[in-house]
């Protein structure tokens, strides 16, 4: 004779099943964001190198511009 399963019994598994979905799907949105993260870190710093080299072409062309002391 089987024995079935009591109502307490199936509420636990749906339970844990439930727990281990949520589980799952922390890890898979925490995994999503972490590569955000170094993708978004990627852009920044290749955003910062080129703002630093726009600056400093910019500083050099001002200083071609500027007349020098033996200038009349």
């Amino acid at each position: 004779m089987t024995e079935s399963t009591s109502h307490v019994e199936q509420q636990v598994q749906a339970r844990i099943a439930a727990a281990r979905i949520k589980v799952q799907a922390s890890r898979e949105r925490s995994e999503s964001l972490r590569e955000a993260r170094r993708r978004g870190l990627g852009r920044r710093h290749a955003q910062k190198l080129f703002n630093l080299a726009e600056a400093e072409r910019k500083q050099q062309d001002q200083a071609a511009e500027q007349p020098g002391p033996d200038a009349p």
